[in-house]
């Protein structure tokens, strides 16, 4: 460990969490080792929600130019019954006003590339790609060692135990991309089921489904062959082979810190993995990223750490934590087996 001065920090995970944390630490004039268990970067693309709030943080870190550069405003979304009959409006245009800026939506690889990108330009920072992802004695040289790896933590489970574990919530989601514009963006909810369609960049459009009961594409198009106009055309006009799938998984029970020994810190879905939901998964890990990182640099070396990681852990679990119970609870009313009563209260909404 260093003696004094700025210090040296180990990032384990090269996701956009990690690759946030090694930029806000580097422009701290700390010295960063970022570790990724995979051999490369990666390069599939889906869409990232960044909300304002997430906006005016990557901003904070430097790179909210190269966000707007590649990112597209996200407005006019509805939440429909599969016959498209409209039941709400999601609250977008509410949101661009109070903050005076747009939701916007990047294609992940843009914004990993964006990260990266300015790792480079500033220099100082070795990406170990192939690397262990921080188990016992990892980052043991280092000042302060960062969990950035994700729900399946090695950082978590080394240094904060397994009671708050990884929980499957027994749905089957589908993603990918659909190579025209759709028009016709938001949500629509079924019985069990829901699909959803975002904008991405020009020419392209973004998509999400989930299926508790499907295991195959065929059985994907055949669960929504009967909805609205364009679903059953973005499924039957994607390739298969290009499809995402996943299982829904969330950490459970909560932590009670995201923190630990003085140097050990959480950030992204290591600290607080959520459903989909919401679409805040990229936004609390730039938060968290960015938080932790502006209370490092305003305390200085590596004695200030105690005192840096106790603010951090202040200003963000609560707040994340609400967001992950928040997402939990929109699944489990977006997926409920009551449609009709769930539209009813869905239709309450300002449509």
């Amino acid at each position: 460990m260093s003696g004094g001065g700025r210090g040296t920090a180990v990032v384990v995970g090269a996701g956009v969490g990690g690759l946030a944390t090694a930029i806000g630490l580097r422009r701290a004039g700390w010295t960063v080792r970022v570790l990724e268990r995979r051999t490369a970067p990666e390069r599939y693309g889906t869409a990232f929600a960044i909300h304002p709030t997430a906006q005016a943080a990557l901003d904070r870190l430097g790179l909210g130019e190269a966000l707007r550069a590649r990112a597209v405003p996200y407005r006019g979304a509805r939440i429909r019954r599969p016959d498209g009959t409209v039941l709400a409006a999601l609250p977008l245009e509410r949101v661009e006003r109070r903050a005076g800026r747009p939701e916007l939506l990047i294609s992940r690889p843009y914004l990993l590339d964006a990260l990266l990108a300015e790792l480079e330009a500033l220099g100082g920072v070795d990406i170990e790609y192939g690397s262990p992802r921080g188990g016992p004695g990892g980052g043991a040289d280092a000042d302060l060692l960062v969990g950035a790896d994700g729900i399946n933590s090695t950082v978590r489970t080394t240094h904060f135990g397994s009671r708050s574990g990884v929980r499957a919530l027994g749905t089957v989601a589908w993603i990918g991309i659909a190579d025209f514009e759709t028009g016709v963006y938001g949500e629509t909810w079924g019985d069990g089921r829901f699909f959803g369609l975002t904008p991405v960049e020009p020419g392209r459009s973004n998509w999400y489904a989930a299926v508790p009961e499907a295991t195959t594409a065929e059985e994907v198009r055949a669960a929504f062959a009967d909805w609205h106009d364009p679903v059953p055309r973005v499924l039957a006009d994607t390739d298969p082979a290009g499809w995402i799938r996943y299982e829904m998984r969330h950490l459970h029970p909560a932590l009670p810190a995201f923190v630990a020994g003085g140097r050990i810190a959480l950030v992204g879905d290591a600290a607080h993995a959520m459903t989909p939901n919401l679409g805040q998964g990229a936004c609390t890990a730039l938060l968290d990223a960015e938080a932790l990182t502006r209370a490092v640099a305003a305390r200085g070396g590596p004695g200030g750490l105690p005192a840096a990681l106790r603010a951090y852990d202040a200003e963000r679990r609560r707040s994340a934590q609400r967001v992950a119970l928040a997402s939990r609870t929109l699944h489990r009313f977006v997926t409920g087996r009551r449609p009709a009563l769930r539209d009813a209260l869905t239709g309450l909404l300002p449509g």
